[in-house]
């Protein structure tokens, strides 16, 4: 009967064991699958955000050039009037270029993730003060992952300027074996992370780690700045 008992156990315990393993299994794919729709989605909303940028950029912008060009070389009596056209269409093309940004980094494959990051800086340099620091190991990264790091630094040094009192915020870019290492922070007021975490800046930014499968983790002080820190793994 001990026997007979004791197998029963054995039978049972094993057979447990494999409904705890395909629940594990089926979680984890369940897991992947979730982490794939937000990567084919992230994808789809990029190239829509790059075609619409390319077409006001190029487009719109060149005729913005052309027709600026065009005024230019046009005798206008009235100089006060030729002033202003020319004042109206050289806003016309800062926002149009201002627009096409904020949809897509356009020309950052052609320039590439650093000097875009620094391109950035320059024209936010009359809000705030913003420091870089790259390692000289830095790699070039997959497109689609520097757009993500871009979009990531952009919306961050966004909400600052926005909602923090912070005048400074540095960026540190760094090369590892295994994975490229970013932090971003700020010396504002900080923020309470689960007030704040279903806002869309907070959750822009986590889609886009997320599309990349990206280890991150938030720091934030109230009245000590808040510090974003993630990592991307450099897949073979």
């Amino acid at each position: 009967m001990a026997i007979i008992v004791f197998f029963i156990l054995v039978l049972y315990k094993t057979f447990i064991d494999r409904i705890v393993r395909e629940k594990d299994v089926q979680s984890r794919a369940e897991i992947q699958h979730q982490k794939q729709l937000v990567l084919e989605n992230t994808k789809v909303q990029e190239e829509e955000r790059k075609r619409i940028a390319v077409s006001v950029h190029d487009d719109i912008g060149n005729r913005l050039n052309i027709l600026s060009l065009w005024l230019n070389n046009l005798d206008i009596e009235d100089e006060s009037t030729s002033e202003v056209i020319s004042n109206q269409i050289s806003e016309l093309i800062d926002s149009t270029r201002s627009i096409s940004h904020s949809l897509y980094p356009v020309n950052l494959e052609k320039l590439g993730l650093i000097l875009y990051i620094e391109e950035l800086i320059t024209n936010l340099s009359a809000r705030i003060n913003i420091s870089l620091h790259v390692s000289s190991k830095y790699t070039q990264r997959d497109l689609f992952v520097e757009v993500q790091i871009y979009r990531i630094i952009q919306e961050f040094t966004t909400n600052v300027i926005k909602h923090s009192t912070a005048d400074k915020i540095d960026i540190m870019i760094k090369d590892f074996q295994s994975f490229t290492g970013i932090v971003i922070f700020d010396n504002g007021q900080g923020f309470d992370y689960e007030k704040v975490k279903k806002g869309m800046g907070i959750k822009n930014i986590e889609s886009r780690m997320k599309s990349m499968d990206a280890e991150f983790k938030w720091k934030s002080i109230l009245n000590k700045g808040s510090r974003l820190i993630f990592k991307i793994q450099k897949k073979q």
